[in-house]
């Protein structure tokens, strides 16, 4: 036959077999169509059918808490990929080894199940395969009739027409149930075993394997060991093994692990560390409710933490004779801002302590622990700079006359002493200085929540009269140690860092810090070794005993320590420097301990920073007769910068022991140099008991010259209105007080340039106003320097 022919003929016996069995082939086709489109179309994730549990982590994958999901079952779903392949492989092996191939059941194993179950009367048995398990678990099906087996088969066979292989597989081994409440090989292989479900040795994983056919009576402890897994499940273990050597011989020299005592962790001895820490965490998961992630690194450290929790329980237990019952801390790495210890209370369990708040979140009075930025805003803006000579002595700012905590006054102090001392009238001082930012508003800026108006507190601020939590301190000192750039703090290690805001500058930082650091440590503290690495702190004192507090850096780390009582009640042992410096200090040392090789980030020197001679006395630029010189740092263009007029040259008649009169030609003459402090001073000086020798005046003498400060008044005081009943009007008196350089006897008083009297420098006149209206008064002392100052006076009825 020819090939044409041939061809012909094939041709034509092929078009009858596609007519004869067109039918058969459309319907294959449509049948095939409806496959693919139910695997393809659109389902909802096995893994989304269950609740899961959230695995909290530390930073170097340390479980912190494995929580239980809403059903209150332990459940942590794991991807596939994750498994251990020993403990996937001895799942299908022990359970359906024919799973890979069969479309949801297998009918050999239905037949043999229902044959030992009705006929022969064996053990019970189901025939199920994975996928039919996985229908019943996720339809909660009851299976244990015809009927619900006839379920069950369909309920399988739709979930091998919507899923993979895979898919199922990876949903049985995360709801497979393994004893208790705890369901899945995440949460199983956690709880039991304290690993990750591919971190499993071959005796763990077949255990785990062999659980789910009867996790009630596998897992039932032994009387002797509670801990090691029962006979019964070794055995069951030991099987599988049996069956894994024939298809795995490489493994059979782990048969002497197969002999060893296996370990199973009771449920009531899982994680439950930095409580307060991994609430807030949870927490801040259930607002942003599109974090699904079942795993949650965070960036604490448990070896810090458990440092920091160890000094909080000795700590109170030495301590409880003095009402010291309740801490809190907070440990901060300023490199990447991630909180890597938190203490919330000293006892989470303490119901009486109202342990489970956390304290590190709770808004409270910071004392003196904000001065440290009210400085560096001076710093600047051009207020001062460390060795700024301020005055701690009575002063009214307005209607709101501060005092110190001790209740005295030292006079002339530099401005590194008044903060290492925690001086209030200096730190007040300088924050009325303040301009554009107020304090106020650099707390604002630095995201201080839940301020009240400025006007509310007015220069009160400054001394704590507005509230903070420990974790917005820790982050203004965090700022401090990053030279002045604001960062977030970070509990979660998938954070980003973020680009900082700067809200102060590199020079008034560096400045702060090196004040902070020449603050000493308590003597009463630890008895440790010398300072290997500088320790930049504070302490504070809230009104009333109520909060103490310490705070600084070391190192790496920002640490806040508080000590108080949650519902506000006073003590008077809480005091900063008494009660919370101790145990500041106390950590400190635990932790460098722990950290041999703990250094501090290198930080160099701002390059706008300089060094520049003083004079000790006032902190200004010396003159020629300043006795005792020094250094600080200066900003150029920023800090002040003046002359001292503290120490002058007096000419001495001989003769008289005078001053000597110009000019001085044929005299016998000498200098002497005395101090010219200003009147406040001088009274400080003497109610201290401190000698000053006052400068020697001649009133015969005429002027030729004038040095010193003019001077300044302190009443009435600039910007009030003073007010006068209607009733009382030619009665109600106003006083008038100025400060004065030592050279002055007398100041004269003027009121709109009509002379009404005078005073001694520091001392009151008083001075009765005739009726309403606005004036201006005017002081001048004998040298010839004057001060001004508008006064308005209304009458009110």
């Amino acid at each position: 036959m020819k090939l044409p022919a041939l061809i012909i003929r094939c041709s034509r016996a092929f078009a009858r077999w596609i007519v004869r069995w067109q039918n058969w082939l459309v319907g294959a086709a449509l049948m095939g169509v409806v496959l693919v489109g139910l695997r393809v179309w659109p389902h909802r994730p096995l893994g989304s059918w269950l609740p899961s549990s959230t695995a909290v982590y530390d930073v170097r994958g340390r479980l912190l808490r494995l929580t239980l999901a809403s059903d209150q079952r332990y459940r942590l779903w794991v991807p596939l990929k994750d498994v251990s392949p020993s403990l996937v492989d001895g799942v299908l092996l022990h359970e359906d080894r024919w799973y890979r191939w069969h479309p949801g059941f297998n009918p050999y194993g239905l037949m043999r199940g229902a044959w030992v179950t009705y006929v022969s009367h064996g053990n019970r048995q189901g025939g199920s395969t994975v996928t039919m398990q996985l229908a019943r678990l996720l339809w909660r099906l009851n299976t244990r009739t015809p009927m619900g087996k006839l379920q069950q088969i369909a309920r399988a066979v739709q979930l091998e027409l919507f899923y993979s292989k895979d898919q199922i597989l990876e949903a049985y081994l995360n709801f497979a149930p393994y004893g208790r409440n705890v369901e899945g090989v995440g949460a199983a292989s956690l709880a039991y075993f304290d690993k990750p479900a591919d971190a499993l040795s071959l005796p763990e994983a077949l255990t785990l394997a062999v659980i789910p056919q009867d996790p009630s009576r596998r897992l039932q402890a032994g009387a002797d060991a509670p801990d090691v897994i029962s006979r019964q499940l070794s055995t069951s273990r030991n099987r599988l093994y049996a069956k894994w050597k024939t298809l795995h011989t490489a493994d059979a020299g782990l048969q002497p692990l197969f002999a060893l005592p296996l370990r199973l962790r009771p449920l009531s001895k899982l994680p439950f560390e930095a409580p307060h820490a991994v609430d807030q965490v949870l927490a801040q998961r259930k607002v942003l409710s599109a974090d699904t992630d079942s795993r949650v690194t965070t960036t604490l450290d448990l070896d810090l933490q458990h440092a920091l929790e160890r000094q909080v329980d000795r700590y109170v237990e030495r301590n409880s004779g003095r009402g010291i019952r309740n801490v809190a801390a907070l440990l901060v790495d300023t490199r990447d801002m991630g909180v890597k210890a938190l203490v919330g209370s000293a006892d989470y369990a303490n119901a009486d302590i109202q342990g489970q708040v956390n304290g590190t979140l709770a808004k409270r009075s910071p004392g003196s622990t904000l001065k440290p930025f009210i400085y560096a805003l001076g710093f600047d803006q051009g207020v001062l700079h460390p060795q700024t000579v301020l005055r701690d002595v009575p002063t009214a700012f307005g209607p709101y006359a501060p005092e110190n905590f001790d209740g005295h006054f030292l006079g002339p102090v530099t401005a590194t002493e008044a903060l290492v001392r925690s001086r209030n009238i200096p730190a007040v001082w300088v924050a009325s200085q303040l301009q554009q930012p107020s304090f106020y508003q650099f707390l604002r800026d630095a995201g201080i929540s839940r301020l009240a108006s400025e006007k509310h507190y007015g220069l009160a601020l400054v001394l704590g009269g507005g509230e903070v939590t420990m974790q917005e301190l820790a982050g203004l000192y965090a700022m401090l140690a990053n030279r002045g750039e604001l960062r977030p703090l970070r509990l979660l290690a998938g954070d980003t860092h973020g680009n900082g805001t700067r809200l102060l500058s590199e020079e008034a930082t560096f400045m702060v810090m090196d004040m902070l650091r020449q603050n000493p440590r308590p003597d009463e503290t630890t008895g440790a070794q010398p300072e290997r690495l500088p320790v930049y702190w504070k302490t504070g004192t809230s009104w009333g005993f109520r909060d103490a507090w310490t705070a600084g850096s070391f190192g790496p780390y920002v640490l806040v320590v508080w000590v108080g009582n949650f519902d506000g009640s006073s003590n008077p042992a809480f005091v900063g420097v008494d009660a919370a410096a101790p145990l500041f200090f106390q950590m400190v040392d635990a932790l460098r301990a722990a950290q041999p090789q703990m250094t501090e980030p290198v930080r160099h020197m701002p390059a706008h920073l300089r060094r520049v001679e003083i004079c000790l006395a006032s902190g200004d630029l010396p003159n020629q007769w300043c006795p005792q010189r020094g250094m600080t740092w200066f900003i150029p263009g920023k800090s002040p910068i003046r002359v001292s007029q503290v120490h002058r040259p007096v000419v001495m008649d001989d003769d008289t022991g005078k001053p000597a009169c110009p000019p001085y030609a044929g005299k016998r003459t000498h200098v002497e140099v005395y101090e010219f402090w200003p009147s406040e001073l001088q009274r400080v000086f003497v109610q201290a008991g401190i000698p000053r020798r006052t400068p020697p005046r001649n009133d015969t003498c005429v002027l030729t010259g004038v040095d010193g400060e003019p001077p300044s008044i302190t009443s009435p005081l600039r910007g009030s209105i003073y007010a006068m009943r209607l009733k009382s009007t030619g009665q109600d008196r106003i006083a008038f007080s100025a400060n004065a350089d030592a050279s002055v006897r007398e100041m004269y008083w003027f009121v709109n340039d009509a002379y009404v009297g005078r005073s001694a420098p520091g001392e009151s006149m008083f001075w009765l106003p005739a009726s309403a209206g606005n004036y201006e008064v005017r002081v001048v002392d004998d040298r010839g320097r004057s001060d001004i100052r508008p006064l308005g006076v209304n009458v009110v009825d």
